[in-house]
């Protein structure tokens, strides 16, 4: 008795092409993508700044409203640039796993998604503020490597959904072993740029050595003893490195070795000036002791921060360079195209202290504080004065160019507002019945502190005890002592500055200007 084989599972309707299985049609969208983002991560070692997952982050910050930038910093702080980027990352994943889900008969709705998201990865970079004649080749090749690992992917699937005699079982391993290369080969590229991104550790330690055997024809006094209450709960006088805040719109840091920076002072002046890093370490080097203050800080917030930094005087380059009248700004710009812009009567007061800085606490700035040189006006909020990584400073007027804040609304001029915060005890913590400790900061940069009053409940407003000034361009440290019983309790504060002006009680927001406010803290005594 004879047999007949039986035929073939039929795997698709008459005239119709085979279907890919759903989750392995949405692994292709992902992994084709996946390795457009990693061979554009790679290339852009060529052109930095140019990798497209980053440059669309970036126009995403410079284009994003006020009101979202602000409840980013607001809510996530130092966090806002990793969880934009993993945001990023999920959107990316769910529309091409969905790309990938179309593409299941026909390959061009996957093929479209990789050419559109490479495209628009092509025009952020064109129109990014950092673009060089190199920055297309990071964007092309992601378009490249995207359609090339899609259409490869694509083709091996559909001849595995095919069913054959015999043909199946070699169609579905290469397709395992082509997703599995391409899987890889993603990994491999973007690792690789991240791997092999230039380093400037190697950069920071020389600017650290020259600035140890550099003599400066200044030096911080030392800080007093005395200058901060740590034991009640102020943070150190002087804020390590690590600790310092840091709020800019960089996603990834601009990396630059001292050796190929330079520094243009042009505009409106008689004299302009080229200096590289060579020339900044030839002038008189001299070391400050500043308090740095950030624009978003709410009231009682943390951006704010104290370090000892090593730098020239801005006001002298400026001198040299020949300030022409009615130069009522200096736009500075940074390595990463963003630009500030400083108010020119405020840095050419004679004792303000601006400085082009190069050192901080002891050593070279670290790459996430603007190595190799920054700009540094005590006394204003650093949106508009506190240029890191800068490269450019142009002396223009206020009609003709705005800085990138001031073209989205904030403050014109921006003093630091005299204020003040609570340190101890934190809101909503439990302390012990008796005497306690209240402590906290005020500033009031560059004028000074005089006076801190706290009040309990409501009650009178008491002189708090200050410790003592180390400079009128640097926070300081109060406490006072209550008696309390068991319950809640709400502490106030409020500071003076040098000038008799008291901290207001009227809430403001911090933009565009500056918050003001009294800062509270509630908690409970058990």
């Amino acid at each position: 008795m004879s047999t007949t084989a039986a035929p073939p599972e039929q795997t698709t309707e008459p005239g119709r092409p085979a279907a890919i299985p759903r989750g392995l049609a949405a692994l292709i969208g992902l992994l084709a993508v996946a390795a457009a983002l990693g061979v554009g991560h790679l290339v852009a070692l060529l052109a930095p700044g140019s990798s497209p997952f980053f440059a669309v982050g970036d126009t995403v910050i410079r284009f994003s409203p006020q009101w979202l930038t602000e409840f980013a910093k607001t809510t996530f702080g130092t966090a806002d640039k990793p969880i934009l980027l993993g945001s990023m990352a999920v959107v990316i994943a769910i529309v091409a796993a969905v790309a990938g889900l179309a593409s299941r008969r026909s390959a061009r709705p996957g093929l479209t998604l990789v050419v559109v998201l490479g495209v628009v990865g092509l025009v952020v970079v064109i129109f990014a503020p950092t673009f060089g004649p190199l920055s297309v080749l990071a964007p092309i090749a992601s378009i490249v490597a995207g359609v090339a690992s899609f259409l490869w992917l694509h083709r091996l699937a559909t001849r595995a959904a095919v069913a054959r005699t015999g043909g199946p079982e070699v169609s579905r391993r290469n397709v395992l072993i082509g997703t599995a290369a391409v899987g890889a080969g993603a990994v491999v590229a973007g690792g690789g740029g991240v791997l092999l991104a230039p380093s400037i550790d190697d950069a920071r330690a020389r600017v650290t050595a020259r600035l140890a055997a550099a003599t400066l024809t200044e030096t911080a006094p030392a800080i007093p003893a005395g200058a901060a209450f740590v034991e009640s709960g102020t943070p150190p006088f002087v804020t390590s490195n690590a600790e310092f805040y840091r709020v800019d719109t960089a996603l990834s840091l601009p990396l630059q070795s001292e050796q190929t920076w330079s520094l243009r002072i042009g505009g409106m002046v008689d004299r302009p000036i080229a200096l590289d890093f060579d020339d900044i370490m030839s002038r008189p080097l001299v070391e400050r002791t500043i308090t740095m203050t950030c624009v978003s800080n709410v009231v009682g917030g943390p951006y704010i921060s104290t370090a000892d930094f090593v730098g020239v005087e801005l006001r002298d380059v400026l001198l040299e360079a020949g300030v022409r009248p009615g130069a009522d700004q200096l736009l500075s710009t940074s390595l990463d195209g963003w630009t500030a812009g400083s108010p020119t009567d405020v840095i050419m007061e004679p004792g303000r202290g601006a400085l082009i800085a190069v050192g901080m606490n002891g050593e070279a700035l670290p790459a996430e504080h603007g190595f190799p040189a920054r700009l540094i006006v005590p006394g204003l909020y650093g949106f508009l004065s506190a240029t890191k990584w800068v490269t450019d400073i142009e002396l223009t007027t206020f009609d003709a160019a705005q800085g990138y804040w001031l073209q989205r609304g904030w403050g014109k001029f921006a003093p630091i507002k005299t204020q003040s915060r609570i340190d101890f005890p934190k809101g909503l913590s439990t302390q012990p019945p008796g005497r306690l400790t209240v402590a906290g900061i005020a500033w009031s940069q560059p004028t000074g502190i005089s006076r801190v009053e706290v009040r309990m409940d409501g009650g009178e407003w008491q002189d708090a005890e200050l410790a003592d000034e180390v400079n009128t361009r640097t926070w300081r440290m109060w406490r006072a002592d209550f008696d309390l019983t068991p319950g809640s309790h709400t502490v106030q504060t409020r500071a003076t500055d040098r000038d008799g002006v008291t901290q207001t009680e009227m809430r403001a927001d911090p933009i565009p200007d500056g918050a003001s406010g009294w800062p509270a803290t509630i908690f409970t005594v058990s």
